[in-house]
């Protein structure tokens, strides 16, 4: 028992020295640190939501167009299309007329439509989804498409080299210009209104051609009459040959006045 103890002190006090000993205290020293723990970056903030395009307010200031934008109003379809619009999934594309389309036509064309039969036009002048126009190439051969208005009320589009027209039964507008294309809204200026047959039965007839503008008689009739022309010119060259021969008359009298006097000196 003496032996073990002494053997357990002899240790102890061994450990002890080699701790304490200054080649194990540098060692200590210049041993690495531990590496840190990893650190994950911090996740991207998420994208804001896209806003929604208001589609009164680009009418309003695009075009003109103060013609669709009130009926659009007037039948409650506005709400219609802003709530497509809102669906960032399908979407909306509209062909909007500008007011010198509907100035084109006769006013009774639409004053004679019911409230349903003009809210359906409207409608006609939409698809339920968006379509850029790089997208219309490959729409057109799906031809016939339906509209908002429903299944019944299509439209043929075709895409000529770039040059896209929208055929209803009694137009083919072509599309002038491209208003607004950012997904999900798309808005394309059309030259003429879409007319379905299942509305218009024939052809809408066109508005009248404006009156000419009044001119005034008197002076229509002198600068259209020739005779005034060679009058004015008959009487310019009358005035110049008087003129002439009284030129003539004078120095003629003259030249005998002074061979008169000539002769009477020599007499």
């Amino acid at each position: 028992m003496m032996e073990f103890r002494a053997s357990f002190l002899t240790a102890a006090m061994l450990a002890i020295a080699v701790l304490s000993s200054p080649a194990f205290a540098a060692q200590k020293a210049t041993s690495p640190p531990a590496p840190p723990a990893d650190v994950l970056p911090p996740s991207p903030a998420p994208a804001p939501a896209p806003g929604h395009v208001d589609l009164a307010d680009l009418l309003s200031v695009a075009g003109p167009f103060h013609t669709f934008l009130e009926y659009l109003k007037q039948t409650e379809v506005l709400d219609t299309f802003q709530s497509k619009a809102n669906d960032t999934k399908e979407g909306i594309t509209m062909f909007v007329p500008k007011d010198s389309a509907f100035a084109a036509l006769r006013t009774t064309t639409f004053a004679n439509l019911t409230g349903e039969q003009l809210k359906s036009l409207l409608l006609y002048h939409a698809l339920p989804k968006y379509y850029s126009l790089a997208e219309f190439n490959k729409l057109s051969s799906l031809n016939p498409v339906a509209t908002f208005a429903g299944a019944q009320y299509t439209l043929n589009l075709t895409d000529n080299m770039g040059s896209i027209r929208v055929k209803s039964m009694w137009s083919n507008p072509k599309i002038s210009s491209s208003v607004y294309s950012t997904r999900p809204v798309a808005v394309y200026e059309v030259d003429k209104v879409l007319l379905p047959m299942q509305i218009f039965k024939s052809d809408p007839p066109l508005a009248p051609a404006p009156a000419p503008a009044p001119v005034d008689a008197k002076a229509s009739d002198d600068a259209a009459s020739p005779g005034s022309g060679k009058a004015a010119k008959a009487k310019a060259a009358g005035s110049k040959s008087a003129s002439h021969r009284v030129g003539v008359s004078v120095v003629s009298y003259l030249a005998a006045a002074v061979s008169g006097g000539l002769m009477m000196l020599l007499l």
